[in-house]
């Protein structure tokens, strides 16, 4: 390089720089692109693990519905049947497995039943399915080592498990579902023997080329598919995973020196867990595609950049290398303008644009960050502002019927209850206050209303534990609805009714249910109340209390919170519990303390 010229050490080093930055961007395109095709191919297999796990647990629902109904709604009652000797008895029997297989076919695996029977203490035996049937089956599965197991299982918890088939000429093992049948004198219980081919052809069907296998709650393998008899590497992981007590998960692992990714499911009723393994080598097809794609580009624009230092030379290299070196900080984030770009030149032109869109770019996104918070509070100011003149127009005019009624009386009591509402609603707009402080507001409101209505409802409050008490609430949630319970509910029928919350808590979740046994909701409007922006007939109550209570909850805590409605009318019928009319209106919320 001594003898060359200046000319050539500058295009040289310019060929090496551009070289280096078009490896770098190849590299990362390759990286971020094989990422994404792992991500894809791990998300195919966790979707693929969900289905059929999905397809397991219909079969199972099913199966275990039709032992529940054999043995629950007395479809076969083997007392009628005597000893089999009559012709009567013989013509019952016949029309018993007739009804047994009606009942397997209707499953649509009847195809899987190994056998469905019926059988009792003095084994006379009623049976469907393709296994060959034998006079002392009922014997057999009764002195079976499994049979008082399988009896003391939960009926809608019911753990498979694999177990020798008890029928002659069956040698495969089978998946039983037995109980003890109710509503008759002698003991008496119904079987169902299913297949592990329904698992196994399932796996089969569907297959993708992964190796996927299916196992009981205590590790018994039903079915597999791409797995050598050994299962070597393959038990140890099952045994993990049922240890592991999770329902369901993805991870990568090791096994047989071949990094694999692995999802599972386990259905918490049946036990059943469907676990898949995808050799990551396998996308090695995918990745050399993208390897060849990246180095196309990298050509490409190697040449390029060769060809336009050739052009260009030592005037413009300089200026390039930093807008190159600015637009990549660019695209990984950093929008901040820099000066050095800004030459009196065609150049320096683009790096003024250059500067101008990042700097547009970042007031763009700030703005548009500013909207979206702005948008939200200015709904929820606005949700908050329709319930608070509402509320006190309602309250003024029951202090108003209170004058006017009781002569006076009652109006400090009132006055004393209106105060510390408004005292409380004036501490912020969507506080968030203790469950034991929000009911103390709602029994503010009641006081003032039971003085108008001249205690014409009960009110009470019940809660599943004491420590839901103490858990977190936005304020003036129950009040609008209290508010709806006794307006469109008490008041319209005209007779003295009760006003019930009710407090409990399931899966992390707090639910809150207003109830009132009132006139109840149409059942036309009842699908649309939440929705509705009009007033309904009257003039004391608009719904905009219960729609405006549902919408903020789903601003606040997300779009699966909000209010549940549930109502029948005392004139509709008998499908309504309550003799009069119903209504309950549960709020559901995180649990949060």
């Amino acid at each position: 390089m001594r003898n060359k010229t200046i000319q050539f050490k500058i295009m040289a080093y310019n060929i090496c720089v551009i070289c280096l930055i078009g490896a770098i961007f190849s590299i990362t395109s390759y990286v971020t692109a094989y990422q994404k095709v792992v991500l894809v191919a791990e998300n195919s297999v966790a979707y693929h693990v969900k289905s059929i796990s999905s397809y397991y647990r219909e079969a199972y629902e099913k199966m275990v519905n039709l032992v529940l109904n054999c043995g629950e709604r007395n479809m076969v009652e083997l007392k009628t049947l005597g000893k089999l000797e009559t012709v009567a008895e013989k013509k019952k029997g016949l029309e018993y497995s007739r009804l047994v297989n009606n009942f397997c076919a209707v499953t649509g695996y009847d195809g899987y039943i190994s056998k469905l029977c019926v059988f009792g203490e003095e084994d006379i035996y009623i049976s469907a399915g393709y296994a060959y049937s034998s006079v002392d089956d009922a014997r057999r599965i009764r002195r079976a080592p499994w049979f008082a197991r399988e009896l003391d299982k939960g009926r809608y918890a019911y753990k498979l498990d694999l177990v020798e088939s008890p029928f002659y000429r069956e040698e495969e093992k089978l998946l039983p579902v037995v109980m003890e049948n109710g509503g008759y004198g002698a003991r008496e219980w119904t079987a169902l023997f299913l297949s592990p081919k329904l698992y196994q052809d399932k796996l089969e069907q569907d297959s993708n080329g992964n190796s996927v296998i299916v196992s009981t709650h205590e590790g018994q393998w039903i079915a597999a598919v791409g797995i050598d008899a050994s299962g070597e590497g393959y038990k140890e992981l099952i045994a993990e995973l049922l240890e592991s007590g999770k329902g369901e998960g993805e991870f990568e692992r090791v096994i047989g020196q071949q990094k694999c990714f692995v999802s599972y499911s386990q259905d918490a009723r049946s036990g059943i867990l469907v676990a898949e393994i995808m050799d990551m080598g396998a996308l090695k097809s995918d990745s050399m595609l993208l390897l060849q794609t990246v180095a196309l580009i990298f050509l490409a624009c190697a040449g390029l950049g060769i060809t336009l230092t050739f052009l260009f030379g030592k005037v413009v290299r300089k200026p390039i290398a930093r807008l190159v070196k600015h637009v990549e900080h660019m695209a990984e984030g950093s929008l901040s303008p820099d000066a050095a770009l800004e030459s009196p030149d065609e150049i320096g032109t683009i790096g003024k644009a250059i500067n101008a869109m990042g700097g547009e770019i970042e007031r763009l996104m700030e703005r548009r960050l500013e909207d979206e918070k702005e948008k939200s509070r200015l709904e929820i100011q606005m949700l908050q502002a329709q319930i608070n003149p509402h509320f006190l127009y309602n309250t003024l005019d029951s202090i108003k019927w209170i004058a006017v009624i009781q002569k006076n009386s009652g109006i400090v009591k009132a006055v004393t209850s209106l105060s510390k509402l408004m005292k409380n609603m004036a501490k912020g707009v969507n506080q968030r206050i203790t469950l034991r402080e929000e009911l103390d507001l709602v029994n503010d409101y009641v006081t003032i209303e039971k003085l108008k209505y001249a205690e014409m409802f009960d009110f009470q409050v019940e809660a599943h534990r004491e420590e839901l008490y103490g858990a977190r609430i936005v304020k003036l949630t129950l009040q609008p609805l209290v508010e709806n319970a006794i307006f469109s509910g008490i008041e319209p029928s005209g007779k003295s009714g009760t006003i019930r919350i009710r407090i409990r808590d399931k899966d992390q979740c707090l639910y809150v249910s207003v109830e009132d046994d009132g006139i109840g909701i149409d059942p036309e409007t009842l699908p649309t109340l939440l929705d509705n922006t009009e007033k309904l007939k009257g003039d004391r109550m608009s719904s905009i209390g219960m729609p405006n209570v549902d919408r903020r909850l789903k601003l606040i805590y997300g779009e699966e919170f909000g209010l549940l409605v549930e109502s029948c009318q005392g004139s509709a019928g008998e499908d309504c519990e309550w003799r009069r009319g119903f209504t309950k209106v549960t709020v559901k919320i995180p649990l949060e303390f």
